[in-house]
């Protein structure tokens, strides 16, 4: 039968939609079941045969001889003056096969035809890549750069599937054109306005852990487990790390012969500064671990209220809290205890006074905030200088020149 460039891109479909070939078929014949009906009222007596490989139709119609002027239903009978046309030797009760062919459906049935495949194809297409894409949420997929705009990046996969990359899942150091390639992990998948929304991300802790699953045979074979991982993207991450082989170093695995594995973690993360340590159930140790390199002399705990009041020698404390704060908020984060360090001072150091004797003079929220930078007497915040203070606390510079004039007071 003459296909009339009605059923001429099923392959097509087939090799570039990646849809199954028996879903294509249930979608087909459905189209062309629903043609049926609305013209001969049902489709009881139809046989459909497609070829989706050759991108042959064939409609064939089913009906039973019945006596001259006994016609009842012209869609499933046929007399049998009319069925002798066709073949001399047939009688009454016997049934007779026909092919029906497109063009007696009119011109406009089967335009209508032709949208209604186009649609259904594209509605089964956007829930496969959905369900698709539901199932690789958290694994890391490796697109290129189509479009990029102000608030995000649009991504295109291996298929041309769409990809969504917003702003605040890339690294403030992220830089993409058109035609890039871009690694990032699946992070949520919903559907907008019936069309699949996928998005991305490269500031996902989940992010950090795929590529060390990448990276470290041992964890993707499962000898080394991932306990936790924090991260501020871009800058500093920490790792807690578990083997249950004790003949497995897994800190030593994870950043391989001479930072091997790590390195190339770091690049793709632009240079994040990744610690990676030994998980234990053991809090004190944990903490003593999350706080690396710093050297801690004693940590006092609170397990009902989750805090840990951590004590160091003073020039530890720097350490402990890290630039801007972030090594003590990235141990908080992995520890799950609200950390908070303390200078342990010397007996040579016994002039020196606590701050909170100073809380006639100074108000308790700005002694607070020096206490959280690891300043909790006075000459630990007279050894700073007033504009190091400023950039570790929230304080204003006018401020803190009042809080180092009361203190200076104080010793002379």
């Amino acid at each position: 039968m003459e296909n009339i460039n009605l059923i001429e891109s099923f392959a097509e479909f087939k090799e570039f939609k990646n849809i199954d070939r028996t879903t294509l078929m249930s979608v087909l014949e459905d189209i062309f079941k629903g043609m049926l009906q609305r013209k001969y009222g049902t489709d009881d007596n139809f046989d459909i045969i497609i070829n989706i490989d050759k991108g042959d139709l064939e409609i064939w119609r089913n009906r039973t001889i019945v006596s001259d002027g006994h016609l009842k239903n012209s869609n499933t009978e046929i007399t049998l003056s009319e069925a002798q046309k066709i073949d001399e030797d047939f009688v009454v009760g016997e049934e007779v096969t026909d092919e029906i062919r497109l063009q007696d459906f009119g011109r406009r049935a089967v335009l209508a035809l032709r949208q209604n495949l186009s649609s259904r194809i594209l509605e089964l297409e956007k829930d496969n890549i959905f369900s698709k894409y539901k199932d690789r949420v958290g694994q890391i997929i490796i697109g290129e750069v189509y479009q990029v705009w102000k608030k995000e990046i649009l991504i295109l996969d291996e298929h041309g599937n769409e990809l969504i990359l917003p702003k605040v899942e890339q690294i403030s150091t992220d830089f993409y054109k058109k035609g890039d390639t871009i690694r990032a992990v699946v992070i949520r998948v919903e559907m907008r306005n019936t069309a699949p929304y996928i998005v991305l991300s490269r500031t996902s802790p989940l992010f950090l852990e795929r590529l060390f699953e990448n990276e470290v045979p041992e964890i993707f074979d499962g000898l080394i487990t991932i306990k936790n991982v924090v991260r501020a993207p871009g800058e500093r991450a920490k790792v807690a790390v578990e083997s249950y082989d004790d003949r497995i170093d897994p800190v030593g695995a994870c950043v391989g012969m001479k930072g091997g594995r790590i390195h190339g973690i770091v690049r793709e993360l632009r240079n994040e500064n990744i610690d990676v340590i030994n998980y234990t159930n053991n809090i004190q140790l944990y903490i003593t671990r999350a706080l690396n390199p710093a050297k801690i002399n004693k940590i006092e705990l609170n397990d009902q209220t989750k805090k840990a009041n951590v004590y160091l020698n003073p020039e530890e404390v720097s350490l402990a809290i890290g630039k801007g704060g972030l090594n003590i908020k990235l141990a908080s984060q992995l520890t799950d205890y609200e950390i908070d360090v303390y200078r342990e001072v010397d007996k040579g150091d016994e002039e020196d006074v606590k701050l909170d004797e100073f809380k006639d003079e100074i108000e308790d929220w700005v002694i607070e905030e020096f206490k959280r930078i690891g300043c909790d007497t006075a000459k630990s915040v007279l050894e700073l200088d007033e504009f190091e203070l400023e950039k570790r606390t929230d304080l204003e510079l006018e401020t803190i020149r009042e809080v180092l004039g009361i203190l200076k007071t104080e010793f002379e």
